[in-house]
């Protein structure tokens, strides 16, 4: 019995360093490719036709009673370096004045314009609904999708994330959307669990298997939407508007992953659990219609991280046990616990390396000293969150997003 936990601990441990070594370091040690569509300056003719609104790209922000955010980002988004690009809100049903300052308070925005939705449609949820709309409204065939409370990191965001689609042979853009710090667990746990989950997608689509993108920060061709018929699968779903679309139509071949630091976009995140709360129990119902060769890779990497740490603290229960009742392990006994306890030690050390890099390149989301302490954090976050998927058959009430 002692041999076949040890053996069953040593080759989760083992699943855990496959994907550090093989997986992880995608990330770690990404380089953009040579981009030759970049080469020439804006300023040259050959570059950009003003008269060409295939180059052109239409930002899509859908709010619900965001007034306060929207006041600060379309600034933002407005005044981003790109030559033809439009701004369009979609204002689902708000309450706030939102629609008052579309309409009457932007004069100065040339680039926002807006579309009202008045009512909510029971065949869809009120955020594919918006996006849909969004969509087909668009003057350009470029989307790039964020939401009212992000912030992009500089002026660039929208050339950076387009060009892989426009002067490129790419499909869709996937970016990273880093959440601002604040003091506090909860906000520990978040960037935590940002940084492991950003860790996930970017290192499987740069292996080959993409499956998720976020809707802060992301751009796609809209043909390809019209081609999935939008979100018809999961019209009734609560969520996946980002990452159910990106599971059905990212390839190896036209997925672009963008890790330069001008196309972060900021978010603000949740300021108390109770909303946090909300907040994943909405992203836990998405994962169960992923792909199942996706749900075997995820399910194999989180379930490898808890069963990792869970199986050491039973060895080293174990262990105990043997000490205080002067029981001994056989030769052999030894050996292999020895083997495992170096195999986990390599694994935590790889893990603090290649997760610390990582999160220096992805805006610092987690300080270095915090990557053991973040690692025993996620294992028991996922055990729970596992767990709670697992009993929890309460029906979900909807929320917008």
């Amino acid at each position: 019995m002692i041999t076949a936990l040890l053996l069953f601990w040593l080759s989760i441990v083992g699943i855990q360093l496959i994907y550090i070594f093989f997986v992880y370091t995608k990330t770690a040690f990404y380089r953009h490719p040579d981009r030759n569509y970049a080469v020439l300056s804006y300023n040259s003719a050959d570059y950009y036709s003003e008269s060409d609104d295939q180059q052109g790209v239409t930002v899509i922000v859908c709010a619900r009673n965001e007034l306060a955010n929207l006041k600060e980002l379309l600034p933002l988004l407005n005044n981003q370096d790109y030559p033809t690009f439009e701004i369009l809100v979609m204002d689902d049903r708000s309450t706030d004045g939102t629609y008052a300052y579309l309409e009457n308070d932007i004069p100065e925005l040339s680039r926002v314009r807006a579309i009202r939705i008045d009512k909510e449609h029971q065949h869809v949820t009120p955020k594919k609904y918006a996006l849909t709309i969004a969509i087909k409204k668009a003057r350009y065939p470029t989307v790039l999708l964020t939401d009212a409370d992000c912030r992009p990191a500089s002026l660039n965001w929208l050339t950076e994330m387009t060009e892989p689609l426009i002067f490129g042979s790419k499909d869709i853009t996937i970016g990273f959307s880093p959440y601002e710090y604040y003091p506090g667990l909860l906000n520990l746990l978040i960037r935590s669990e940002t940084l492991f989950t950003a860790i996930q997608y970017f290192s499987l689509a740069l292996s080959g298997r993409p499956y998720m993108g976020v809707g802060r920060n992301m751009a796609y061709r809209t043909d390809l939407f019209f081609a999935n018929k939008g979100f018809y699968t999961h019209m009734n779903v609560v969520g996946g508007d980002d990452d159910l679309f990106i599971n059905e139509v990212a390839t190896r071949s036209n997925t672009f992953v963008c890790l330069a630091p001008d196309t972060f976009v900021w978010s603000k995140p949740k300021t108390t659990w109770a909303e946090w709360r909300q907040q994943k129990r909405r992203h836990l119902n998405v994962g169960k219609y992923y792909k199942t060769g996706n749900k075997v890779r995820l399910g194999l990497l989180t379930g490898s991280h808890v069963l990792s740490w869970a199986m050491a603290l039973v060895v080293g229960l174990l262990v105990v046990v043997h000490a205080l009742h002067w029981y001994s392990f056989s030769s052999d006994e030894w050996l292999l616990l020895l083997v495992s306890t170096g195999a986990f030690i390599l694994r935590q050390l790889a893990f603090w390396v290649i997760v610390g890099r990582i999160s220096h390149r992805l805006a610092h989301t987690v300080h270095w000293s915090f990557i053991p302490f973040m690692d025993l954090l996620m294992a028991v976050y996922y055990g729970l969150a596992g767990l709670k998927t697992l009993f929890n058959r309460r029906k979900k009430q909807i929320y917008w997003r």
